[in-house]
């Protein structure tokens, strides 16, 4: 599949699914070694052809849609960020969760993936926070748009090249070795909850303290599609709390309702609404 032909596919479809070229820029040719095997399985000539069946089968449409999904996902991935997250945010939203009589603190993670920011976040409260405040509850909705990677986060294994990041004391406390994988003992995974749900269509009511987006929707999404969720977002978190998104994503120009915490970093934290 030529790279050229790739490309003026991608500028030309991407759009139709809402979606942005320059997201996937860099990762075109994972979508193209995609593209490739479903012209296979098709029995088709190439993306000209192809584009003739898109045209004619919505399926196929959602077919190319799932194609487009990029899941990237480590235990603690982004160091500096998750260190924020587990000496400042957590502590925070405890803090926040006690002073409201609140007997819980909630997050959210968008585009979970197979489970391991949802996961870290669990290990982070456990270690973090819970001994500080034993009497008050953490949950964690996690949702994504793949049923098959839901069902590998509920399975809660990994490979070793997963957990590398992972502060190696929680790794040691918080994992047990099946064969080749290491999974996660159930004192961390029972506070968290799986969905199949995707973003454009559904989301989790909340309210929660914390929401985690980190690269569906900000790099990959148009901008229209961007603003409605960056103000769905705000709606769904507490006075205080916070929005995290990928290391290298900002929120669209037109957003409103949010202060980030620090230059440079990529959480923004929910400015009070007005009366």
């Amino acid at each position: 599949m030529a790279d050229a032909a790739l490309v003026a596919f991608l500028r030309s479809w991407l759009p139709r699914l809402g979606l942005r070229w320059p997201g996937y820029r860099k990762v075109r040719g994972i979508i193209g070694k995609r593209l490739k095997r479903r012209l296979a399985e098709l029995g088709v000539p190439d993306l000209s052809a192809y584009e003739g069946v898109l045209v004619r089968d919505p399926d196929e449409q959602a077919r190319l849609d799932a194609m487009c999904r990029i899941p990237i996902s480590r235990f603690y991935r982004d160091r500096a960020t998750f260190d924020v997250i587990s000496q400042r945010l957590l502590p925070e939203a405890a803090q926040r969760a006690t002073a409201r009589g609140d007997n819980a603190a909630r997050c959210w993670s968008a585009g979970c993936a197979s489970g391991e920011e949802p996961y870290t976040l669990s290990i982070a409260w456990h270690f973090n926070v819970a001994p500080g405040w034993p009497a008050l509850r953490f949950t964690v909705t996690a949702t994504d748009a793949d049923e098959t990677l839901i069902e590998r986060a509920k399975v809660a294994c990994y490979n070793s090249s997963s957990l590398k990041e992972l502060p190696p004391a929680w790794r040691q406390q918080a994992f047990f070795a099946r064969g080749p994988l290491f999974c996660l003992t159930n004192d961390f995974r029972q506070n968290v909850h799986f969905e199949l749900q995707d973003i454009r269509r559904a989301m989790p009511a909340g309210p929660f303290d914390l929401i985690f987006c980190r690269n569906p929707v900000f790099t990959y999404f148009d901008e229209p599609l961007q603003q409605r969720l960056t103000g769905e977002f705000n709606s769904r978190l507490l006075p205080g709390g916070h929005l995290v998104v990928g290391s290298h994503e900002i929120l669209p120009g037109a957003a409103s309702g949010f202060a980030r915490l620090a230059p440079g970093l990529p959480i923004y934290r929910r400015e009070p609404r007005d009366p």
